[in-house]
C-alpha cells in the first residue's frame, strides 16, 4: 500500500513538487521553525525511489537535496543566533525562557556537537537542533562543520538509499510506510542511546 497525504499517494506528492519543491521543502524541515510539519524522511525515500524509476536524475536529485539540508541548517542556526537575545528578554522571552537557554547550552555541552549530526534522522528534532545550536552560542566554526557532515550523510544517504532499494526491489512503493517507521527506528537509535547512557551515569 503507498502511503497518502490528503488523499494523494505520496509518490504522486512528490513527483508534483519536482525539483524545486524538494529543495524548498527539505530546507524548511531542516531549520525553518515552522519545518517541522514536513516529511523529511519521506520525502528523501520516495524521491530516490522515483529517481531509480527514471522521473528525476540522481545526481542533481542528490546535490540538491544535500545542499537544501546543509543550507537549511545554517539558516536555523543564525535564526536562533540573530533571534535569539531579542526573544529573550529579562526572565522570559516571547518563545524561549531563561530555563529553556540553560537547559540548550547544557544539552550541548553533555553531548557536544555529536547532537548536530544524530538530530539530522530524527523528526521535529532535525528542525530545533540548529535554532537551538544558535540560540546555545555553539561557535559557529564547530557548527558548520558537523552541519555538513549530517548534511551529507542525511540528504545523499537517505535519497540514495531509496535511488538503491528502488533499483533492486520492483513495487518497492507498495512498501513505503514499514521501510519509513524502519528508517526512523534505526536512525534515531544513537541519539536515543546517548540519552539513555547518561541517565544511567546519572542514577
Amino acid at each position: 500500500m503507498i502511503p497518502d497525504l490528503f488523499g494523494i499517494p505520496l509518490t504522486d506528492l512528490v513527483q508534483a513538487a519536482g525539483y524545486l519543491g524538494i529543495f524548498a521543502i527539505v530546507l524548511s524541515e531542516s531549520g525553518l521553525p515552522f519545518g517541522f510539519i514536513f516529511p523529511g524522511d519521506t520525502l528523501l525515500f520516495v524521491a530516490g525511489l522515483l529517481a531509480s524509476q527514471g522521473v528525476f536524475n540522481i545526481w542533481i536529485l542528490l546535490f540538491l537535496t544535500t545542499s537544501a539540508a546543509v543550507i537549511g541548517d545554517t539558516i536555523g542556526y543564525w535564526t536562533g543566533s540573530y533571534f535569539g537575545p531579542k526573544l529573550f528578554q529579562g526572565k522570559s522571552g516571547i518563545f524561549f525562557t531563561e530555563r529553556t537557554v540553560r537547559k540548550t547550552e547544557a544539552f550541548y555541552a553533555r553531548y557536544g556537537v555529536r547532537a548536530i549530526i544524530f538530530a539530522r534522522f530524527v523528526p521535529t528534532v532535525r528542525t530545533f537542533v540548529p535554532i537551538f545550536a544558535g540560540l546555545g552560542s555553539m561557535r559557529y566554526r564547530t557548527f558548520v562543520t558537523y552541519n555538513i557532515v549530517g548534511g551529507v550523510l542525511w540528504g545523499t544517504g537517505v535519497t540514495y538509499l531509496g535511488y538503491a532499494l528502488g533499483n533492486v526491489f520492483p513495487n518497492l512503493e507498495h512498501y513505503l510506510l514499514p521501510i519509513i517507521v524502519a528508517i526512523i527506528i534505526a536512525s534515531s537509535a544513537p541519539l536515543l542511546y546517548e540519552v539513555w547512557q547518561s541517565r544511567t551515569k546519572k542514577s
